[in-house]
This record gives structure tokens, C-alpha cells and sequence, in this order.
């Protein structure tokens, strides 16, 4: 029986991954229930934020599923081809795994700040009639967001990030 032939519980973690934080871990580590966790970089952010290139932001989240040491995690970069217009959908991914994995019941998890616009996403309610919708608050309140400053002021990021990503990272990274 093939991978995509087997049930199993599927969580799909989208993110900018603009780079991944302790923050992204805080919530990863406690999908350890189900038997997958697809990590999906956005290829192209829906509401248009600048993100580092997505090959190095892939490369980043190769190293956080290292660090993570969670055995569930896997990258999942297949936005890059689902990409016709501006953006891929949530609408569009879903469905795309579930292709993949018929079999499958699948999870979209989000932040609570994502779940407080929930309503705009592209087909929210057909998401919500058709897959399962998890709100999974970072329990470690640490945003890309603080790392890319840091770096572009110079300072130290080792306390938001994971050791190798913190060595790794550069302000050349987010300079465009």
C-alpha cells in the first residue's frame, strides 16, 4: 500500500516562513498527534507581503524540521507549482492534497490571528464544510517579524529562532 493510499490525520501548517521562528515551533510541537504535519511556505503571500525568495525560505524550513526534532514534519513546496495567478489559495492547496491523499483527513492549521480573518479567505465555508479548521496559538509570542528587525539592526536573534537558522540568517537575507 502506498504512502497516499493510507489513512492517516494530516495537518497542513502554512506560513510565510519569513524565517521560521520559535514561535512556528511553539506550534508545531504540539501537532504530535497527527501522523503528518505538512509545512507549506507561501509561494506568494494572498494579501501581498514581501517575502525573502522561496527556494531560501525552503531551505530555512529544511533546517527548522531539523532542529525541531519533531518526526512528523515534512516540507511541503508544491505552492510553487500550483501558482497560475498572484497567489495560491487555501481552497486550491486543500484540495490539492487531498488529491494526493485521498484517503486522508486533513487539517488546516492557523494562528489566531489568521482565524480572526478566517472569514476572508477564498471559500471559508466550503474549507470549513469540507476539512477540519485547528486554531493553534503559538504558546511562544515570537513573530518573523521581531527576527527580521533584529537582524537588520544588527542584533542578536538566537532567543527567536532555533540555533543553526539563528547562525544562519543574515540581513542580507530580507534586503530587496
Amino acid at each position: 500500500m502506498s504512502k497516499t493510499e493510507l489513512r492517516q490525520n494530516i495537518a497542513i501548517f502554512g506560513s510565510a516562513f519569513n524565517p521560521p521562528s520559535l514561535g512556528h515551533l511553539s506550534v508545531v510541537q504540539r501537532l504530535h498527534h497527527f501522523d503528518q504535519v505538512l509545512l507549506v511556505p507561501s509561494f506568494a503571500h494572498a494579501w501581498g507581503k514581501q517575502m525573502a525568495d522561496f527556494a531560501l525560505r525552503c531551505e530555512w524550513v529544511n533546517e527548522f524540521i531539523r532542529e525541531a526534532k519533531c518526526e512528523n514534519l515534512t516540507l511541503y513546496r508544491e505552492e510553487e507549482t500550483l501558482c497560475e495567478e498572484e497567489s495560491v489559495t487555501t481552497w486550491t492547496l486543500l484540495n490539492h492534497i487531498q488529491q494526493q491523499y485521498p484517503n486522508s483527513d486533513l487539517t488546516f492549521v492557523l494562528g489566531p490571528d489568521n482565524l480572526l480573518n478566517f472569514s476572508k479567505f477564498h471559500k471559508s465555508a466550503e474549507i470549513l464544510q469540507r476539512w477540519n479548521v485547528l486554531a493553534c496559538p503559538e504558546t511562544l509570542p515570537v513573530r518573523s517579524t521581531a527576527i527580521r528587525e533584529r537582524l537588520l539592526a544588527g542584533k542578536s536573534i538566537d532567543d527567536l529562532t532555533t540555533p543553526a537558522l539563528a547562525n544562519k540568517l543574515t540581513s542580507d537575507d530580507f534586503s530587496q
